[in-house]
């Protein structure tokens, strides 16, 4: 397990990202929900991470569903606010916001002192805790001034009453988080898509940051939305589908990795967890079966050969940390 910055809050190396179990996309079955959570317990992940944008609180609700009969103490979860939940008669469905569900409810931006608390209060009861272990503000992009101003001090204060015990943001970009970084006295952030091996633009900014201050970073979107674990036309990029161009230095990413014997999954997932400032990587898996791919690949070892020749080819930065050979990972 590592410890998230100076505080005393834990997390596994490898954590689950539950956001596909709250329909992202397509529907997924309560069984099949269940039995992708249970894999990840069962492959050793200790860190759970949701949030109420997810299917309008459907993956809060399975997520606590599928880890009621575990010890409280041997897991740590977080969730996220800035998005308050609202009932809502408007009928249809959510996938606007990209989630198969029953539009029952719509999302209300909402960063200050009250809606936060509000949104956490709601978020416990589909929970069914009494607590969470880290709260994130949740994609604040638009909203910078009143995350700063209002949302941040709230979690501040909140920490400092021990609701919760450790506080952050999490983002699709790497800028905002940097100032959250610099600015404030966040525990840890959660960048997703920034740092892959297509995209290292958190690498120049926000991780020597974070390592210089001893603040942990999450690393979620290792494979960008899908195109980093089946590279092909028609595969998604950051939500998205994925421009040609993208989709053809993933397949020479590929081709790279299968020349040396390795999976293209297994270096994504490498890649991420090798720089020093990241404590887990958060990967989002919708059944068992994905659950168990990315245990594996987390597990195994890229050879040294392999970076050495993204390095030749100008597929990685020089200065991107890569994991040695002979090292090891655990997923706790």
């Amino acid at each position: 397990m590592n410890r998230l910055g100076a505080g005393g809050v834990q997390v596994s190396a490898l954590s689950f990202g539950a956001a596909a179990i709250g329909n992202l996309y397509t529907e997924v079955g309560e069984e099949q929900a269940h039995d992708a959570v249970e894999a990840a317990w069962q492959r050793g992940v200790r860190y759970f991470d949701t949030a109420p944008h997810y299917g309008l609180g459907l993956s809060e609700r399975r997520l606590g569903a599928a880890l009621r009969d575990r010890p409280r103490e041997q897991y740590t979860i977080s969730t996220k606010v800035g998005r308050r939940l609202e009932p809502s008669d408007a009928g249809g469905d959510d996938l606007a916001h990209g989630f198969a569900v029953p539009a029952a409810h719509r999302r209300v931006w909402d960063f200050s002192a009250d809606g936060i608390r509000r949104t956490l209060d709601s978020s416990l009861e589909r929970l069914g805790l009494d607590r969470v272990d880290i709260v994130y503000l949740h994609d604040p992009d638009e909203h910078a001034e009143a995350a700063f101003r209002e949302g941040y001090p709230a979690l501040e204060k909140l920490r400092s009453e021990g609701v919760v015990g450790a506080i952050g943001a999490g983002m699709n970009q790497a800028g905002m988080l940097t100032r959250f970084v610099r600015d404030t006295d966040v525990d840890v952030v959660l960048c997703a898509g920034r740092y892959t091996l297509l995209d290292q633009s958190a690498l120049t900014g926000l991780l020597p940051a974070a390592h210089e201050r001893g603040t942990s970073v999450v690393i979620g979107g290792a494979f960008n939305s899908g195109l980093l674990a089946n590279p092909e036309p028609g595969a998604r990029y950051n939500y998205s589908i994925a421009p040609s161009e993208l989709v053809q230095r993933a397949l020479r990413l590929k081709s790279v990795a299968d020349r040396h014997g390795t999976t293209l999954r297994a270096a994504a997932l490498a890649f991420c967890a090798a720089h020093p400032a990241v404590a887990s990587v958060l990967v989002g898996a919708r059944s068992a079966h994905e659950v168990r791919d990315c245990a594996h690949q987390f597990a195994a070892r890229v050879p040294d050969a392999f970076w050495q020749d993204l390095r030749a080819q100008g597929l990685l930065p020089p200065d991107a940390p890569v994991p040695a050979e002979a090292s090891s990972k655990e997923l706790s």
